[in-house]
């Protein structure tokens, strides 16, 4: 019997926290899972996933105009913001759910808190503590807005996934993918089909 609760403490439900918990269970070590906010992580919450369902939407605009060409007729398209939003919320949830899913089937212990390592060997976690042979921290990162002048107007990239209203107008800041994809989707979801 092993003196640990746990052979594995994974702190972290994203990619990496998800992987080495499903595999390590599956090879037969007692596994948990610690997660405070969603599962998938960054990709699948407030990056790949949604960033690509904004663009496919800021798409349309013009494929909509684009269709005349080919002898479609059809109303003038609008676009409503807070259906694009509920709809990618609702692909997020159900993300969310496959990951737990899969976590849950390879036999992890999940525990939907923050946990905190203690020593080697020792997680708190939901006002419990826990031993563990290995612990892993899988947390990721998290993006912040920099010491700027107007940084009180900025937000970090996460948070545009959660805007109330479609902006009149956004600056992305950088030269990254990330920066470039923010940039496209905003304005094809906010400018007017191309003549």
């Amino acid at each position: 019997m092993s003196r640990f609760d746990f052979d594995l403490f994974a702190i972290g439900a994203g990619s990496g926290g998800v992987r080495a918990s499903r595999f390590c269970a599956s090879y037969g070590a007692k596994v948990a899972v610690a997660e405070e906010r969603y599962f998938g992580g960054t990709c699948v919450n407030v990056g790949c996933i949604p960033k690509k369902l904004f663009s496919y939407a800021a798409h349309y605009r013009d494929d909509f105009h684009d269709a005349a060409g080919f002898g479609w007729t059809m109303p003038e398209p609008t676009f409503h913001w807070p259906t694009l939003l509920a709809n990618k919320n609702k692909e997020i949830a159900r993300l969310n759910g496959i990951y737990e899913g899969v976590l849950s089937r390879a036999g992890v212990t999940i525990l939907k808190a923050r946990a905190t390592v203690l020593d080697p060997h020792m997680v708190e976690c939901g006002g419990k503590s826990y031993t563990a042979k290995h612990i892993l921290v899988a947390t990721g990162s998290w993006p912040t807005v920099p010491d700027l002048p107007g940084r009180e107007l900025a937000i970090p990239s996460n948070a545009a996934f959660f805007l109330p209203r479609l902006p009149e107008s956004v600056l992305a800041r950088g030269r990254g993918y990330l920066a470039v994809e923010f940039a496209s989707f905003f304005q094809g979801l906010g400018r007017p089909p191309s003549p």
